[in-house]
């Protein structure tokens, strides 16, 4: 009777402890995946000023509107509306 109170008591004894070792288990938050919006900005950040000044010189929006904002010289926007390319894109 004794043996099996003791065995009792240490299955108890193990079990509380491990309920207050759960309870301080930090629960991190899964990672979202990435929206289009990042994965724009992101190619943003691949664009390089290179020299290219002209619409037939870029390979989509996202690039053209990069130059038109951040390199010298463009000749993307004769309108002066700060929309690139109108009428390829």
């Amino acid at each position: 009777m004794l043996k099996k109170l003791l065995l009792l008591l240490a299955v108890l004894v193990g079990v509380f402890i491990y309920s207050k070792n759960d309870q301080n288990v930090e629960v991190l938050p899964q990672p979202a995946l990435p929206t289009q919006e990042t994965l724009i900005q992101a190619d943003r950040f691949s664009f390089r000023c290179d020299g290219r000044q002209h619409c037939s010189q870029m390979t989509s929006y996202e690039e053209a509107k990069f130059f038109l904002e951040n390199c010298p010289n463009t000749k993307m926007d004769g309108d002066n509306d700060g929309i690139p390319c109108e009428r390829q894109f």
